[in-house]
């Protein structure tokens, strides 16, 4: 799915996401699931000019894998230990987005995308 986001497309991404897990038999892993989304999502609409994205919600062998890509070729910054930002410390409201993603899923990355400017954020859970 190719959208262009705004501070509302968060929800309906969430629904449609809560749905397909459901349907799985993976609804153990919406809460998490779901927050990562929001969050990459919400980069997408904080630091993409254009803020479009494409999603893409995968059954694999053993869990999923959510992707969100864009056109833009800013990769995110990793995620800093707690107590260690550099951008206003522990109170900051920006930046927590990666932490977040982090902690609520099996794993996660990035990947440029070679045949065009761009990238693909993504993430991970295994079947619980």
């Amino acid at each position: 799915m190719s959208f262009t986001v705004g501070e509302h497309s968060v929800q309906p991404l969430r629904r449609i996401l809560t749905m397909y897990l459901e349907g799985w038999g993976l609804a153990a892993l919406t809460e998490g699931a779901t927050l990562a989304l929001s969050e990459l999502v919400t980069n997408v609409v904080r630091h993409v000019p254009d803020r479009r994205c494409a999603v893409l919600i995968l059954r694999r062998p053993g869990g999923i894998r959510v992707e969100v890509s864009d056109a833009s070729p800013e990769l995110p910054t990793p995620p800093a230990p707690p107590g260690h930002s550099p951008d206003g410390g522990e109170l900051a409201e920006d930046g927590r987005g990666l932490l977040l993603v982090e902690a609520a899923t099996t794993r996660w990355g990035v990947t440029v995308l070679p045949e065009r400017a761009g990238k693909t954020i993504w993430f991970e859970y295994d079947d619980v």
